[in-house]
Order: structure tokens, then C-alpha cells, then sequence
């Protein structure tokens, strides 16, 4: 697949190098073209201009902090209307995992965006990604979204770096995606393993 990631922090670094390994092709822009250029470099990417990135491309990565989402989305333009646009975004506040947003961000950037949105990657740290290693225990991507084409894609990503996609519904769902990022951020900021506090099923 050809890959566009909007951002060159830890989550593109750690997602897009995994996906190289897995032999995507993956392209990254940003507002910064020496962040870019050096992000990059360091993990076998292309980077390309804004309005050049999602040209061709199979699904696009939405990487950047919440408060960054705007200015990224109007970055790139109405050249992401109708792409599959993977949302690993958590619009909470930092320590607290207390939401932001009335509505579920995902929603947000479908609108503002025209993109086919899926919400996903949001739960783990980029460093989950980073390694090329296999996980040491299931790892399960929940993902939510509307277009089947959208899903198809992030699911095989997902399958990609050796981890499980489960759909769990439509976009409406990614507000309860992004309630549970809140919780899960909540409690490690609380000192608890926040896996401690989900009852074992089976």
C-alpha cells in the first residue's frame, strides 16, 4: 500500500517505520520541512509536500497532537476528500484523560476533513509500534468507521504489525473509543495498569 502520515512525532515514527517493515510505501509531510525531512530519513520514508500527500494513496495517518488537527487537515486540503483517514488522535486532557470535545473527534475531522474517517492506534503509545519485535501478548486495535473501504484498509495495517483489528461500529462508536482511551489514560497517570481494572473474559 501507499502510506500519507500527517505529522513526524513518536505515533508517524513508530507506525510508518512499522509499515515500511512490512513493505508499504510511506510518504510524510508536516507544517515543519526540516522535522519532515529528518523523520523521514530516520525511519526509510518519503517526504513530500502537503498538498501532494495523499495523492494516490491507500489510507492517510492523522498524526499530530489534538490541538494540531485543524491546521494539519487544512495543511493538506481538500485533497483528503473521500481517503481513508486513520484518526489514532486523543483529544483529552494531558494527566487527566478528561475529554475535550463534545463529540467524538473522529466526527470532527470526518466533517472537516471529507475523508472516509477510522478511528484507530489510539490506545497504545507509539513505542507499542516501534519495536520489530513481536508482541509479547495479544494486542487487539479496536477500529471504528463508516466506508468498508476505509476499514479494509486500516485492518490489514492493523494485521500488518502483528496486532488484531476488531470493528466494533460505525463512526458513532469512536466516541466511546476515545471515552476509553480517557480511562485507560486516567488510570496510568494514576500510577494503576489500567489492564488491572478490565475483568478477564473466559
Amino acid at each position: 500500500m501507499q502510506i500519507g502520515i500527517i505529522g513526524n512525532g513518536s505515533i508517524a515514527s513508530g507506525l510508518g517505520a512499522g509499515w515500511i517493515r512490512a513493505g508499504h510505501q510511506v510518504r510524510l509531510t508536516g507544517r515543519d520541512p526540516a522535522r519532515v525531512a529528518a523523520a523521514a530519513e530516520r525511519i526509510g520514508a518519503v517526504p513530500v509536500e502537503p498538498t501532494a500527500l495523499a495523492e494516490g494513496c491507500d489510507a492517510v495517518l492523522l498524526a499530530v497532537r489534538w490541538e494540531g488537527v485543524p491546521e494539519a487537515i487544512d495543511l493538506v486540503g481538500r485533497s483528503l476528500h473521500g481517503v481513508p483517514l486513520i484518526d489514532p488522535t486523543n483529544a483529552v486532557e494531558h494527566g487527566v484523560g478528561r475529554l475535550l470535545t463534545d463529540r467524538s473527534a473522529a466526527e470532527a475531522i470526518a466533517d472537516r476533513s471529507g475523508a472516509h474517517v477510522v478511528k484507530g492506534f489510539h490506545l497504545f503509545p507509539a513505542d507499542q509500534w516501534a519495536s520489530p519485535a513481536a508482541p509479547a501478548r495479544r494486542v487487539v486495535v479496536p477500529l471504528a468507521g463508516d466506508d468498508d473501504r476505509a476499514l479494509a484498509a486500516a485492518s490489514q495495517l492493523v494485521r500488518d504489525l502483528a496486532a488484531e483489528p476488531v470493528v466494533v461500529g460505525g463512526l458513532d462508536r469512536a466516541r466511546q473509543l476515545e471515552e476509553a482511551a480517557g480511562f485507560v489514560i486516567a488510570l496510568a497517570f494514576a500510577g494503576t495498569d489500567p489492564q488491572a481494572a478490565i475483568p478477564t473474559v473466559g
